[in-house]
């Protein structure tokens, strides 16, 4: 990282004239870098709502448009192809175009795909819009973390906006759910869809007012030969684990596609050691505590899908819970993980660093889903899923915010978008992942179930049964993330270092 950039600059110039400042400082007023938080955090929330807010309105949608049950993976899919596969690019383009300008094509490219999908006549057309709300998401998503990453320098309010950040990164899912009950349950199925134009709206006119334009002086050219590579690879990697929840693991659609995913992201790793601008530089990997929080990331996205996915089912098809009674179970969860997120991050984090307390939040969230293994048939609310759920949500509030702060800190501005695309890369391969392999373990358990039993229940004891094969999966997943964050995170606490606002760490 060479000459200083604004993200370098200290947060004491940030209110001086432009003058005063160094050049390329931040021209924004101090007291408007919380307004930008609040624009940043309304589309992020849209972004990550979108993950799970359409899944319980998915009945709906197929009565409505008449779509087979086959047919129904690939409205949540084709969000998950073009949002995973596109996350790299997207935050290369708003490194050389401009955080601001491709912040702002995100969101109106997102509302436009939305409103698409809303109006869908057929299920073509609701794929499409599905596809296109995940290609500008994989705009608007790294250019919403790199913005935030420039925005806040000084270690403390850094600190802040990470842990409100990170808190609605990892609620997003629950609070998508119980907000697509009460809009499936009260409106239409429809208008899971059409909430996003609110969220647009919102955020749109905060960027214009509030965002500082960001491009840089030198534009280097796009690298087109690492860009095609992970593209494609990522596709492929990401097609192939959702074939395998329509296919078996041995076919061809499943494992054909993982191989040639793999390959070219192998091949995309080997070409960015030689390109003279590469799309994602090894800089951005290769420090010790980032490959660590990219590592974390993967896992826990993978794992929360056990609690988000599977305890959805059984509280709907077990205990007969409506949509917005399944949401609202999911909101405890919620209020853990948002107090613990502002623990970790105003609090524990500059103290401590990463080392001890990530972990501990994996380690929490493996207790918590090995907890819900114990989950039946005559399990009530209060005494068998509340305190497992407040378990998850405080280990997750520990994990989340203080892996994406360290995973994007002392990143240089030229590398931020990207570096927060792999933030988001990392996520959404870990939970497609996910997805893919405990619905996989799931299925295979519940038939098991059904071959040796034949009793009045064996339908419900099988889907428990599979339930609790997902959650001991998902606790295996944060079990050993949190074993390779003990071992790769460096040890010491988090200081102010000489060149920027951002926390360096004292090893």
């Amino acid at each position: 990282m060479s000459s200083q950039s604004a993200a370098d600059v200290p947060v004491d110039r940030l209110t001086k004239a432009p003058s005063e400042a160094d050049p390329g400082a931040p021209t924004e007023k101090a007291n408007h870098r919380w307004w930008v938080l609040a624009v940043i955090a309304i589309a992020q929330l849209m972004v990550v709502l979108d993950a799970t807010v359409v899944t319980i309105a998915l009945p709906s949608a197929q009565k409505a448009l008449g779509f087979s049950d086959g047919n129904r993976q690939w409205i949540v899919t084709a969000y998950s192809l073009a949002f995973g596969s596109l996350l790299l690019l997207g935050g290369r383009l708003a490194d050389l175009v401009g955080r601001k300008i491709i912040f702002l094509v995100g969101v109106v490219g997102f509302a436009a795909a939305s409103a698409l999908a809303g109006a869908a006549q057929n299920f073509e057309v609701l794929v499409t819009g599905r596809a296109l709300q995940g290609l500008f998401g994989a705009l608007l998503a790294p250019a919403a973390l790199s913005l935030l990453n420039t925005t806040f320098t000084d270690a403390k309010e850094r600190a802040k906006a990470f842990g409100i950040y990170g808190a609605i990164a990892g609620a997003g899912g629950g609070i998508g759910m119980l907000l697509g009950g009460v809009l499936t349950q009260n409106l239409s199925w429809r208008w899971t869809l059409y909430v996003n134009l609110l969220f647009a709206v919102a955020a749109f006119i905060g960027g214009m007012a509030l965002l500082r334009k960001g491009a840089p002086a030198n534009r280097p050219k796009l690298d087109l030969p690492g860009t095609l590579l992970v593209t494609v690879g990522l596709f492929c990697v990401v097609y192939g684990f959702s074939n395998a929840e329509t296919h078996h693991w041995g076919s061809p659609m499943t494992w054909g596609f993982l191989l040639v995913g793999v390959a070219l992201v192998a091949g995309f790793s080997w070409w960015q050691t030689r390109a003279t601008h590469p799309l994602l530089p090894l800089r951005v990997l290769l420090d010790r505590n980032r490959g660590a929080s990219f590592t974390v990331l993967a896992l826990s996205g993978a794992g929360m899908f056990g609690v988000f996915l599977f305890l959805t089912y059984y509280l709907q098809l077990s205990l007969q819970y409506n949509p917005i009674k399944t949401g609202l179970a999911f909101l405890p969860m919620i209020g853990a993980l948002m107090v613990a997120a502002q623990l970790v991050t105003n609090t524990l984090l500059p103290r401590l660093g990463p080392r001890p307390i990530v972990p501990l939040g994996m380690l929490m969230a493996a207790a918590g889903m090995a907890w819900l293994t114990a989950l039946d048939l005559n399990s009530s609310y209060a005494a068998n899923v509340l305190p497992p759920l407040l378990v998850m949500g405080f280990g997750l509030g520990l994990v989340m915010p203080a892996a994406m702060s360290v995973a994007t800190d002392r990143v240089g501005e030229e590398d931020a978008g990207v570096a927060s695309a792999a933030v988001n890369t990392m996520q959404q391969v870990g939970g497609s992942i996910g997805t893919a392999l405990l619905n996989t373990l799931a299925a295979s358990a519940a038939t098991s179930y059904l071959a040796h039993h034949s009793d009045k229940l064996a339908k419900a004891h099988a889907a428990l049964h599979s339930y609790a094969t997902a959650y001991w999966w998902s606790a295996a997943l944060f079990a050993v993330g949190g074993v390779l964050a003990l071992f790769m995170y460096s040890g010491g606490r988090p200081a102010p270092s000489d060149q920027a606002g951002a926390p360096a760490v004292h090893l």
